[in-house]
């Protein structure tokens, strides 16, 4: 199983990285703002990543950390 670190503070909300992800695992929150005033992405289902890294590698400000 691996673990996806999010630095929320710096997303953008971009949604590339929900597209990338092959699981549908990822969203932008609907209940969050972050400093910057975007919605940042969450995982929606930790347990279910594969770690394939898609989502770190399509994200523009490097934002997401995959441990596998």
């Amino acid at each position: 199983m691996a673990k996806l670190t999010f630095r929320t503070d710096e997303c953008k909300g971009c949604g590339l990285c929900v597209d990338a992800c092959p699981k549908g695992i990822l969203a932008l929150s609907a209940d969050v703002i972050n400093k910057k005033g975007h919605h940042p992405a969450v995982c929606t289902a930790p347990d279910e990543c594969v770690g394939c890294a898609s989502c770190a590698l399509m994200c523009p400000d490097v934002i997401i950390k995959v441990e596998r």
